[in-house]
C-alpha cells in the first residue's frame, strides 16, 4: 500500500485549502484512514480521521467546524477540506492508512502506512 498526499501550499490567513491523498492498493474501502501534522519543533498531532464503515469521523477540537475529512472509495482518494486556516495550521499534512477492518483510532502508532505529506503554510 502506498499513499500520495498533494494540495499543500502557502495560503494566507481565512483562506482554504484541500487536501488529497491517492492510496494504492485493493484494500483501500476497507482501511480506516487519516490526516496528521507536524509543525517545526513539535511533535506529530492528530487532525481528522474516516471510519472504513459508515463512514463515521473525528476531529481534533481545533479541526471541528472548520476541517471536513472524506473518502471516494471509487478513486481511492482521501480528503481534507481545510476552510479558515489560521498560522497556527501551518505543517506538514501527512495521510495514513490503519489496519483492515479496524477501528478508527487518534493515535499514529495505530496507523499502518504513511504518505510523504505536503507543506502547509497559513500566512497572518
Amino acid at each position: 500500500v502506498q499513499l500520495q498526499a498533494s494540495g499543500g501550499g502557502l495560503v494566507q490567513a481565512c483562506g482554504s485549502l484541500r487536501l488529497s491523498c491517492v492510496v494504492s492498493g485493493p484494500t483501500f474501502s476497507s482501511r480506516p484512514l487519516g490526516w496528521f501534522r507536524q509543525a517545526p519543533g513539535k511533535e506529530r498531532e492528530f487532525v481528522a480521521a474516516i471510519g472504513w464503515s459508515g463512514p463515521s469521523t473525528y476531529y481534533t477540537e481545533s479541526a471541528k467546524g472548520r476541517f471536513t475529512i472524506s473518502r471516494d472509495n471509487a478513486e481511492n482518494t482521501l480528503y481534507l477540506q481545510m476552510n479558515d486556516l489560521k498560522p497556527e495550521d501551518t505543517a506538514v499534512y501527512s495521510c495514513a492508512a490503519g489496519r483492515s477492518y479496524e477501528p478508527t483510532f487518534r493515535s499514529p502508532g495505530n496507523y499502518e502506512y504513511w504518505g510523504q505529506g505536503t507543506l502547509v503554510t497559513v500566512s497572518s
